[in-house]
């Protein structure tokens, strides 16, 4: 399999997984009308294939370990199933960070749930595998905690009628973050021993995971969705255009080449997972960015909650810029 080790190439990888996981949601932006939940099957099955690409390309070319397929030949079933239960820990908080996003859009849920994920994931992945600086790793995502706040307190400036539904927005995002940074642990545990499992394989146990828990858990949000709106049907996903089917495998490919780079950086010897996760999580950055320049989410909102949001952006760079620094000063 492919694995570098060069920082540059590593540090590449990460900052492609985090513009690739800042990114996929705008897919469901591209679909005016199409319910979340029937997005979401497209979405699963472009993870899907995404994972058996990525296995059948870097994964089976390079002098780093075991090939993509050797290794599904010779995985422990311990580490198959830590990869498999990240994913399924993944879908349940990606599923409503999704709804979040419906509710309350880009530039409000990411911050909020993701930033609160980088917090959570980061401090698990160390524990599993400590490496990079320590002060410049948790001062990084202390700078983040501020930004996540900034950003809260945007949101509620942008929300001066304080609707029961804007709260029910930030409240499923930070349940989605929590959920959400408790996923990568898992994964790194799979990849972490003497009988470790590669990442290309990690990656596709684990979209496995996340497609053996969608069946259940987005078809009871389908019945019961948590926007309020009536309940969606697969008579809706049939009629939809056949570009908006396009856009959600699109979404979910990109999540998953997202996911690689990130696996893959994070088997690098100088830099870890917490350090590789907490990059990846700058998504939240990338998906503040689209939300507000691009969706304009924020164009109506009032001039003090556009200050929030500046500070918001120079809080996250400043974090990143630390959690990015630590593995070269071990």
């Amino acid at each position: 399999m492919y694995q570098p080790e060069a920082y540059g190439i590593v540090l590449a990888f990460m900052i492609v997984s985090m513009f690739c996981w800042g990114s996929w949601a705008n897919m469901l932006k591209l679909c005016p009308g199409f319910r979340f939940q029937l997005f979401y099957w497209d979405y699963i099955a472009g993870l899907l294939v995404g994972a058996i690409f990525w296995g059948v390309t870097l994964g089976s070319h390079g002098a780093a370990g075991r090939s993509f397929l050797s290794d599904l030949a010779q995985i422990h079933l311990r580490n198959a199933l830590l990869a498999f239960l990240g994913g399924i820990i993944f879908n349940v908080a990606n599923l409503l960070l999704v709804a979040a996003i419906d509710i309350a859009g880009l530039a409000v849920a990411f911050p909020i749930g993701i930033g609160l994920a980088l917090v959570v994931g980061s401090v698990g992945s160390y524990l599993v595998s400590p490496r990079g600086n320590p002060v410049l790793l948790f001062g990084g995502i202390a700078l983040v905690v501020a930004a996540i706040a900034c950003d809260a307190i945007a949101y509620r400036l942008r929300e001066q009628n304080r609707s029961a539904m804007s709260r029910r927005g930030i409240g499923i995002s930070l349940v989605a973050g929590a959920l959400m940074g408790c996923f990568y642990p898992f994964v790194s545990a799979a990849m972490t021993g003497t009988a470790s499992v590669g990442p290309y394989a990690a990656v596709f146990f684990f979209a496995i995971g996340v497609a053996a828990c969608a069946i259940p858990f987005n078809w009871a949000l389908m019945r019961k969705p948590l926007d309020g709106r009536k309940p969606a049907s697969m008579r809706e996903y049939g009629r939809a255009p056949v570009l908006f089917h396009v856009w959600g495998l699109l979404g979910g490919a990109i999540w998953c080449a997202g996911a690689v780079l990130n696996f893959v950086a994070s088997e690098a010897h100088i830099v870890g997972p917490a350090v590789s996760y907490s990059i990846g999580q700058g998504a939240t950055m990338i998906s503040a960015c689209w939300g507000v320049f691009v969706w304009r989410e924020f164009s109506a909102a009032p001039a003090r909650s556009r200050v929030f949001l500046g500070l918001m952006f120079g809080l996250f760079l400043s974090g990143l810029t630390a959690v990015a620094v630590a593995p070269l000063f071990p």
